[in-house]
């Protein structure tokens, strides 16, 4: 059984831990991993000539291969590490961003997207005067360019555009086969220069068919850069970034076991290559003088500074750990889970639960977030709380996706490798409770 080698589990054997949306739970591999370094091999990494800080060094790179695998890249030299997924996008925003984003061009992203991988999208059109356009959802949750919406022109002057064309749906499982895209152009366009997409909705849960729209876009305008939010995808299904397609690609260790403090931000070569440093400082540099500075090649051109050495290395213990159950057998078993999840949440309240998303486990993540009557999710929350049931409550950091789907805060349970159907009857008894004191 999995949660024997969760020490919380040993810790506190009653927890139903159903947030691993927000942050994954640690075997103990990992935790040992991390303790190895501080314990065994304390240095810094790089800098030093004497033997534990080789050691440490070659721990460190070796998660940049462990990682290039992991996601099929073409070289570990395309592996950056960073803080987390919101500093990856962020550098992708602010490195590539400010240098092929002027007046008048184009990005596109989604309303299901988390704040991390809109904010700086917007943030930048707000700045140059570019257009950004979101792509809207239909009521079920995929991914929609079938309605119309008018663009509202924000106090800027930029145009929010929900644009129109064929709708993208119903993915089944991540199967991109067969996708019609006839209208993307209405959306996608000679200007467009970013196209940035979440692949699973930390929300919704929908698996958005990423092949299909990125091989469409390019097939429009072959030098659109996609931009993948992968925090929701990489813990739990297999990544392959050359099949996908895309040119970034992000995620974070602690939502895959590993240690919160660490991001991975996957880019092709030539265009990390050609990116200016997010951060100036130590280890990012080659030479200085006084009237000039030669920065290093990708990665260590953008990890200026002490990282988190132990966490980067523990994340390898993490990657492989993942590896080693093999995440065909995650997804199949969080795919199990969540269908009888909201089977179950479905048959005792009926009329009274509103899912957001799809309600096949096929066609998402194992995320189900929803309203319940007209309880607030705070109090749902506290209430499970009180039962030892740890769930999520608010927007979830994707405000104008609640603004869309006309609800102010849901409720989300998540599920991974650890969960079992017995925390699916601990939720719905816990649910029938916050029923009853709630009225």
């Amino acid at each position: 059984m999995i949660k024997k080698d969760f020490p919380i589990f040993n810790n506190d054997p009653d927890l139903v831990y159903l947030d691993s949306t927000a942050t994954s739970l640690k075997p103990r591999p990992v935790i040992e991993k991390e303790r190895e370094y501080y314990e065994k091999y304390s240095a810094n990494v790089f800098r030093g000539i004497y033997k534990i800080s080789e050691k440490a060094t070659e721990e460190y790179e070796e998660t940049r291969k462990i990682v290039q695998v992991f996601i099929s890249a073409g070289s570990s030299n395309e592996i950056v590490f960073t803080r987390n997924t919101t500093e990856s996008l962020n550098l992708v925003a602010y490195s590539l961003g400010r240098k092929i984003i002027s007046q008048g061009d184009e990005l596109v992203t989604t309303i299901m997207e988390h704040h991390s991988n809109f904010v700086p999208w917007q943030q930048l059109t707000l700045e140059n005067g570019a257009i950004l356009k979101v792509m809207d959802v239909s009521d079920e949750g995929y991914l929609d360019l079938e309605n119309r919406h008018s663009g509202r022109r924000n106090a800027t002057g930029a145009v929010v555009d929900r644009d129109s064309g064929h709708r993208i749906a119903r993915a089944s499982g991540g199967n991109q086969s067969g996708m019609t895209l006839n209208n993307l152009d209405k959306i996608i366009t000679k200007k467009t220069k970013i196209l940035a997409l979440t692949y699973v909705s930390n929300v919704l849960g929908t698996i958005n068919p990423i092949k299909a729209i990125i091989k469409a876009a390019k097939k429009i305008n072959p030098e659109v850069i996609a931009v993948i939010d992968a925090a929701q995808a990489a813990p739990h299904m297999k990544i392959d970034v050359q099949d996908l397609g895309c040119d970034f690609l992000a995620f974070s260790s602690h939502k895959m076991l590993g240690p919160t403090g660490v991001g991975v931000l996957w880019g092709r070569y030539e265009l990390l290559a050609d990116m200016f440093p997010f951060n100036f400082g130590g280890e990012m540099i080659e030479e200085v003088y006084l009237d000039r500075t030669v920065f290093k090649y990708p990665p260590h051109k953008f990890e200026a500074g002490t990282p988190h050495i132990a966490g980067v290395i523990a994340l390898k213990t993490a990657v492989e750990y993942l590896q080693n159950i093999g995440m065909e057998k995650i997804r199949q078993h969080e795919a199990q889970i969540t269908q009888h999840a909201l089977n179950e949440l479905n048959r005792h309240f009926s009329g009274q639960i509103n899912i957001l998303g799809p309600n096949l486990a096929a066609q998402k993540g194992g995320i189900i977030a929803f309203t319940f009557g007209k309880y607030h999710s705070h109090d749902i929350a506290q209430i499970l709380d009180e039962v030892n049931i740890c769930v999520r409550a608010g927007n979830h950091c994707t405000m104008p996706l609640h603004d869309r789907l006309g609800v102010n805060s849901s409720v989300r349970a998540s599920f991974y490798l650890y969960n079992t159907i017995e925390d699916v009857a601990k939720l719905i008894t816990g649910l029938k409770k916050a029923q009853t004191i709630l009225g």
